[in-house]
């Protein structure tokens, strides 16, 4: 059947019989309306019951950092308190990433592939477009990048800044090592490589660490535009990085 709206809108010959054939038709009686709708009253009330009963229960989450997991989420405070330590975490790190890029230039690309589509190869290819004096370290090749390539990190006869690390994780720790050996002052490791041990070997030689972190992401994140084509950098500034 159609609804009265509907009819309503019909051809302004039908109007005049719908019309008057509702205004004819006598309402409905109390309980019908009530029978066909829903229980507002019942519906209600146990609403306000589920509300009470979790009003309750949050009151017995605690509010201190030692919480399990899926109380952190539920508490509100908790989670307020978190995000800020995390933007405040981030924003120092910000700050750490923006000053080791800005001082040290020397790259030791520990993995480094001479295939250009290995994402060591356009990752120091870029940093080498940038200024950065990129040395390779892979006992494969000879050369990559123009730049002769060595064995492993004491073989190399100069100065190193960031020995930037694209080997699996159970690698870096004696990767780390080297990098102490040869007087380094920072060990990157790449995206997805977690070491724990290596950056404990590192630390107490008093390198800087970087982990889980892409250098050429980085740079491009905190000098190289890329907020320009609308990348969230997590950047807030009104300068122009220099």
């Amino acid at each position: 059947m159609m609804s009265t709206r509907r009819q309503r809108s019909c051809h302004s010959g039908y109007r005049y019989i719908f019309d008057n054939t509702f205004a004819k038709t006598a309402a409905p009686d109390p309980a019908t309306i009530n029978a066909r709708r829903p229980d507002y009253v019942a519906a209600s009330a146990a609403t306000h019951r589920i509300y009470a009963v979790a009003a309750a229960w949050l009151t017995t989450v605690p509010t201190h950092h030692d919480a399990a997991p899926a109380e952190q989420v539920i508490n509100t405070r908790y989670h307020r308190s978190a995000r800020l330590n995390y933007w405040r975490a981030e924003l120092s790190t910000i700050a750490e990433l923006r000053r080791i890029l800005k001082t040290n230039h020397t790259i030791a690309v520990v993995g480094l592939s001479a295939d250009w589509y290995r994402p060591s190869y356009f990752a120091a290819k870029y940093m080498q477009e940038h200024g950065f004096r990129i040395i390779p370290v892979n006992p494969k090749y000879d050369e990559i990048l123009g730049e002769k390539c060595y064995p492993n990190l004491k073989s190399i006869p100069e100065p190193v800044d960031i020995v930037d690390v694209f080997r699996k994780p159970d690698d870096c720790v004696p990767i780390a090592e080297d990098a102490v050996a040869i007087g380094a002052k920072v060990l990157w490791l790449q995206l997805g490589v977690v070491n724990e041990e290596a950056a404990r070997v590192a630390e107490a030689g008093g390198l800087e660490v970087v982990m889980d972190r892409c250098v050429k992401i980085e740079y491009a994140r905190l000098f190289g535009g890329l907020g320009w084509f609308g990348v969230n950098t997590k950047v807030i500034s009104a300068r122009r990085p220099v």
